[in-house]
């Protein structure tokens, strides 16, 4: 799990906005450009070319 203080100070490495945590832990959701990106061993991976565009 992302400690609360860490996911506050995390933003969408592509338009710098707020990201959200998304299924139980498991991928940060960027709301404006709608980036998810995914959460594994508990590590966020914040790399734009391994993000997907949810279409939600």
């Amino acid at each position: 799990m992302i400690p609360k203080d860490l996911l506050d100070i995390l933003v969408c490495p592509a338009c710098k906005k707020p990201l959200t945590l998304q299924g139980e832990g498991q991928s940060l959701k960027c709301g404006a450009c709608r980036r998810v990106y995914p959460v594994r061993d508990s590590i966020p991976i914040l790399l734009v070319d391994e993000a997907t565009l949810d279409p939600s």
